[in-house]
């Protein structure tokens, strides 16, 4: 019995380790507790990791200005502003692990995956006060990739502390 105890246990924890290493594709979110985010109406785009690709990194812009301006946040060019805002992106190669290799020392099958993190910022300190992050395989059909683009970054805004607020007194 205790070998058999012993045995699912070791089963059971090699599962565990597998997964976690399995990669997590989503958009995940945190805001601070202590904002009044209906008082934030400004904002300032800050440097960041950005985007190599000019493309990209306008598309990225673009998506990210418009959730804000839906969120009622007016964009300013420079000056004083309410808050600051700024981005990372990057963009990797995963593995399938649990894929087969056409040959026996081939490779397994590979996709491309961007990770995109938008961080709201308090001017002065640059304490962070909401941080939105999306991992997502996409596309490398430059056609497709505004639109996953524009798709992201809604999810990633879906979270923000006062379209929360305003869907809840809809109900």
């Amino acid at each position: 019995m205790k070998r058999l105890t012993f045995l699912c246990l070791i089963v059971l924890g090699s599962s565990l380790a597998v997964a976690g290493q399995m990669p997590k594709y989503g958009v995940t979110s945190t805001a601070d507790k202590t904002t009044d985010f209906s008082k934030l109406k400004t904002y300032v785009w800050d440097g960041g990791w950005l985007a190599p690709d000019k493309n990209v990194h306008q598309q990225i812009q673009t998506a990210v200005d418009r959730e804000l301006k839906a969120l009622g946040l007016e964009k300013k060019s420079s000056g004083p502003s309410d808050v600051l805002l700024t981005y990372a992106s990057l963009r990797r190669i995963d593995v399938d692990l649990n894929s087969k290799p056409a040959t026996k020392d081939g490779p397994r099958r590979q996709f491309d995956v961007g990770t995109l993190v938008v961080l709201v910022l308090e001017p002065g300190t640059r304490k962070e006060l909401y941080r939105a992050r999306v991992d997502k395989p996409i596309e490398a059909d430059p056609d497709k990739l505004e639109a996953i683009i524009n798709a992201a970054v809604a999810e990633m805004f879906a979270g923000y502390p006062t379209r929360q607020s305003k869907a809840a007194t809809k109900r």
